[in-house]
């Protein structure tokens, strides 16, 4: 090395030492690739950042073990929609019969792209937005877009947190508080809730006691301090959780994962033994075959698929970002998939078990309250002891006997059937009442166990314990891309984010807040969501190069992925996805946006489509979700944001040689690494092979120009260390 070389004067030091590609040139003597770290980087504001970026990529944070990635991802796709929005589709859309799309679109969508999300946040080793940036740079609003629609989903989600937590303290008591309905007294006289008398203990609590809710969007009502102080509570466990990243985030996986499993065990053992527990399981398995063609019911499945992998969020890529790069993230794609389809069908199980107990037994309240009608009837001789089967015991009357009575009253007065009020009490209607919400459901189901307040404990903790899981994933796929890309100081950003979305969730917990999670859960993150999925699997597809992808990932793999991947990445899953999204356009264009209103006057809920205001607010939702995309292709594509391409430097630090062409413009999308030192650590970039452009010659090396596209002659690729 040459005594005026920079190099040679700091060769002892840990500094980093910039020369301009002229100077390098300029010398005489080799550089001694085996004792140098060579960084090549572009842009005369961004030469020592650059240097920085890929010593961070060495000092980046990984998981402690294989257990705690695999559980943190779990954490993560496992969520509340496993346990109450799954069997409620399952329920909706034909039972059984749901299982079929359902499992279609998970072959070819879910597992697929939960594969690419894994091995591309793997391979790079960056956020959301690094990631994207380096596939294709002219689609790097992605990252931003995915960061934007976490953090809508982060909003309302904790608001879902503060409910479990409320619901949580308020179970510590016998009888449960929703068990009965509140007697008012007027004066002397003791009387029911009149709301609560109209519908249900549990429905009464939810709607009044929970959130005081209001008859509409329209109308705020101010905020509902209790909620207030449970979202408080949900933002200060995940900002304690996230806020030393994955050290932190990673320890709190082992419990928040590994604990709602225990739970649903409990409450399948339990269940099973309920009585009724095997009509409610066999509701659920009786398939309801017309279902299976209603693009609908296919829809609604794509989008479960994307909300229970977490595909678009940034999650998965922020939690790969911290792998090593020969970790077997296919093994991991279809076990995380599995798991996760797992806990939804075993989560259906313990639903359907525990509503079929709590159908028998409003079954039989029913059969109890029309008998005591008809006994009135027959009193009173509206209705002849004629009517009535010899063999009818009123005093032991079963459902089987009051079914058989009841038609034959049905066919005898016909004429008058109506006016008499009587109900058919059929187990089936029992069984389709809404699933929907577990704080209605299944907390009305709990309020008949044994030692109810004990079930009711766990379920909410149950409950708490994913929404954190997830939420941890989350607030990863926000702060990791950020942090990433713009440096800034980690805990101070999440500190700030946690407390930037409590300010701004105080939306949610106004009497009115229900329905804007309704809002938010159902429009202005669904319809992003899939954009963002669509275009990432075209970048990756069709941009990239699914040849050279499927190259690399044998690369970093050590065998090459299967066929089937190929083509469901090229051709299968964008077609799909194409397909469901102009459904999703063509349903909101035919069915307006709107939200089931709970009516306190009436005590029942009426759909209402949202007011011209509030549609105003989710248009704007869902275009800021998506306008950084087109914002970065025209800004790339114009270049009228610059790459930083148009000069080089080079930085060195004793230890190893290493190339990172970062930012090139239209052609040269490179970003590689020429080492191949086994105990080195991963860089964030893909190593060993360079991005062909259409002429089939890399960037670095002579084509036409002998002095390459920077006119200097710079050709590395002859080096003992490198496969270019």
């Amino acid at each position: 090395m040459p005594k005026n070389s920079k190099v040679t004067q700091r060769e002892h030091s840990g500094e980093h030492v910039t020369e301009s590609v002229a100077d390098l040139l300029a010398l005489e003597e080799p550089v001694d690739y085996k004792q140098s770290v060579l960084n090549v980087a572009g842009g005369p504001g961004g030469k020592q950042a650059a240097a920085e970026e890929e010593l961070d990529a060495e000092d980046r944070p990984a998981w402690n073990s294989k257990l705690q990635y695999i559980l943190a991802q779990i954490g993560f796709s496992v969520g509340l929609g496993n346990i109450w929005r799954f069997p409620y589709l399952c329920q909706k859309n034909g039972g059984g019969a749901y299982l079929v799309p359902y499992l279609v679109l998970l072959i070819i969508i879910g597992i697929p792209l939960f594969f690419l999300e894994l091995a591309v946040g793997q391979r790079i080793r960056r956020g959301s937005i690094g990631v994207w940036h380096y596939v294709c740079p002219r689609l790097g609003g992605i990252g931003f877009s995915s960061c934007i629609v976490c953090l809508f989903v982060g909003l309302y989600y904790n608001v879902i947190i503060g409910w479990s937590i409320f619901y949580f303290f308020k179970s510590f008591q016998y009888p449960l508080p929703w068990s009965e309905c509140p007697v008012v007294r007027n004066g002397t006289v003791a009387v029911v809730e009149a709301e609560c008398e109209k519908s249900s203990a549990t429905t009464y609590f939810w709607y009044r006691e929970a959130l005081d809710i209001s008859n509409s969007i329209s109308e705020s009502g101010g905020l509902n301090w209790k909620m207030t102080l449970c979202l408080l509570v949900a933002w200060t466990i995940v900002g304690m959780a996230v806020v030393k990243g994955i050290q932190s985030s990673g320890k709190v996986m082992y419990f928040s994962s590994l604990f709602p499993y225990v739970v649903l065990a409990c409450f399948l053992v339990r269940g099973l033994l309920l009585r009724g527990a095997v009509d409610g399981i066999l509701h659920m398995f009786t398939p309801k075959l017309d279902k299976m063609l209603d693009p609908q019911v296919w829809r609604e499945a794509a989008t479960q698929v994307f909300f229970a992998l977490g595909l678009g969020f940034g999650g998965v890529i922020a939690f790969s970002s911290y792998n090593k790069q020969d970790n077997n993230c296919h093994f991991d794609a279809a076990l995380v998939a599995l798991i996760n389809f797992f806990t939804s069908v075993l989560a259906t199980l313990v639903v359907f078990a525990v509503l079929g107990f709590k159908a028998n037994i409003m079954n039989e309240k029913c059969v109890v309250e029309n008998a005591e009608k008809i006994l009135g009837y027959l009193h009173t001789n509206i209705l002849s002891q004629d009517l009535i089967p010899p063999h009818v015991n009123f005093s032991h009357l079963t459902t089987k006997d009051y079914s058989e009575m009841y038609k034959v009253i049905m066919t005898v007065k016909e004429d008058r059937f109506s006016a008499l009020g009587l109900d058919p009490c059929l187990l089936e209607d029992e069984l389709d009442k809404g699933t929907g919400l577990a704080f209605i459901a299944f907390t009305e189901a709990m309020t008949h166990f044994p030692a109810s307040p004990f079930w009711s404990v766990m379920f909410f903790l149950m409950l708490i314990n994913l929404g954190l899981g997830s939420m941890i994933g989350t607030m990863a796929g926000i702060t990791t891309p950020i942090i990433d890309t713009f440096k800034v100081p980690k805990e101070m950003f999440t500190v700030g984010c946690c407390v930037f979305a409590f300010f701004v969730g105080l939306l949610f917990v106004q009497r009115s807040g229900n329905y804007f999670v309704t809002m938010f859960d159902d429009y202005s993150a669904t319809l992003p969501l899939t954009v963002i999925v669509i275009l990432e699997n075209i970048a990756v597809a069709w941009i990239y190069g699914t040849k050279k992808f499927m190259q690399e990932l044998t690369e970093m793999l050590g065998f090459r992925p299967y066929r089937f991947y190929f083509y469901m990445w090229k051709f299968v899953s964008p077609l799909c996805m194409a397909v469901l999204t102009t459904a999703s356009v063509i349903q909101l264009g035919v069915t307006p946006p709107g939200y089931s209103a709970w009516i306190k006057e009436e005590a029942a809920e009426h759909y209402l489509y949202f007011p011209d205001w509030a549609m105003a607010l989710l248009i704007l939702l869902i275009v800021v979700a998506t306008l950084p995309i087109p914002v970065a292709f025209v800004l790339r594509h114009f270049h009228l944001l610059s790459d930083g391409s148009n000069t080089l430097s080079v930085s060195y630090k004793k230890g190893r040689m290493r190339k990172d062409i970062s930012n090139l413009e239209e052609n040269d999308e490179t970003r590689f690494i020429l080492s191949k030192v086994p105990s080195e650590a991963p860089s964030p970039m893909p190593t060993h092979r360079s991005y062909l452009g259409p002429g089939g010659t890399s960037p670095l090396e002579p084509s036409g120009n002998p002095n390459g596209r920077y006119g200097s002659g710079y050709l590395l690729a002859s080096t003992p260390e490198s496969e270019l």
